[in-house]
């Protein structure tokens, strides 16, 4: 099969490898879509991956091609998104359904062979199989959704709230999906990227705001009369981390999502603000995907199926393998704007 592979940190080559065979338990998928994540550049660039040589790509979805062992062969030609975290399912917190926090858990793209390859072998556990109304490649944006929901659920987050989102990448659009969703009362989008912000105004988030050029807590002020009842840090950057503090209400609550591109601190004052607003700071990991009630993961292709979480309008960009390595340095080098790009495989879609 054609894949890319990644040798080493930075050489990632776009090559023929094995056809990947289907163990008992698991199936083999053609992948449909494979959407690059965030976390995706600096695997590829300055991280790596837990070993090599690794295929990259964790957010995908495609359709059943064979079974292995144990596997109901019926099941070839259904359509599937992929839970990418393999969980050994017999530590105290899988025991739990909470397999996120898995004490020894492999993951489909960084510790072991993800989607961005024509197939890929993963346990039947770990396939959703999708509504009839649900494409492939929305399918693909399941994960980063179920990763979106889940940052607002750790909140509590409740109809009518003003919500402030810093970030306005795929995931912080898709937060402020949901938070639209959820029935809340202002959805505000901060970033210091123009073409981001443009971007979510074509989606239909009214009010933005580039924190680089106006003062954010002003602004949030203005709007809110006081603060956000709930602000999601959805960059990663110190300075988005500080103005969470400042913008946010009294007894408002936090949440810290993005993944940090350095190291984090505050000043004295977000420090006291803190402090003085008794404010509730809410961490966030992953997403639950569990065969019992409030998988986030079943939630979203429900939501995806009756309308109520249109992602589609979040795909900027559908390319191929050979193009893959490219798209990844353009957007580590932010030389092309870009939000949700796909490596997309015709004869995995339908």
């Amino acid at each position: 099969m054609q894949a890319c592979v990644l040798h080493a940190i930075g050489d990632l080559r776009h090559e023929k490898v094995a056809d990947p065979q289907p163990q008992s338990g698991e199936v083999l998928l053609r992948v449909g879509a494979c959407g690059v994540c965030g976390s995706d550049i600096p695997r590829v660039f300055t991280k790596g991956t837990y070993r090599f040589p690794t295929i990259p790509g964790h957010e995908l979805a495609g359709i059943v091609e064979a079974t292995g062992p144990g596997v109901d062969p019926s099941l070839i030609g259904r359509r599937a998104a992929v839970f990418p975290l393999i969980p050994c399912r017999a530590c105290p917190m899988c025991e739990k359904g909470e397999y996120a926090h898995c004490a020894d858990y492999d993951y489909l793209g960084s510790r072991c062979d993800g989607g961005f390859a024509e197939y890929v072998r993963v346990p039947l556990w770990n396939l959703l199989f999708l509504p009839a109304n649900v494409s492939v490649e929305e399918a693909s944006l399941t994960e980063p959704a179920a990763v979106a929901v889940h940052a607002l659920r750790q909140a509590g987050i409740d109809v009518g709230d003003r919500v402030l989102i810093l970030g306005a990448g795929p995931i912080g659009l898709m937060v402020g999906m949901w938070a639209k969703a959820w029935g809340a009362g202002r959805v505000m989008l901060v970033d210091i990227d123009a073409a981001k912000l443009n971007f979510a105004r074509a989606l239909g988030f009214a009010d933005v705001c580039n924190s680089a050029e106006d003062d954010l807590a002003a602004w949030v002020s203005d709007l809110t009369g006081g603060g956000a009842d709930l602000v999601v840090e959805a960059s990663g950057s110190a300075a988005a981390l500080e103005q969470c503090m400042l913008t946010a209400k009294v007894f408002g609550n936090v949440v810290l999502m993005g993944n940090p591109v350095g190291n984090m601190s505050l000043s004295q004052q977000a420090y006291w603000a803190i402090l003085r607003k008794q404010l509730k700071l809410h961490g966030t990991w992953n997403s639950s995907y569990s065969n019992i009630a409030r998988s986030e993961w079943q939630l979203t292709l429900d939501f995806m199926a009756s309308g109520r979480l249109d992602v589609k309008p979040l795909i900027t960009h559908r390319i191929g393998l050979d193009a893959l390595f490219d798209r990844l340095q353009a957007i580590r080098d932010r030389t092309e704007f870009s939000n949700k790009v796909l490596y997309v495989n015709p004869e995995g879609i339908s």
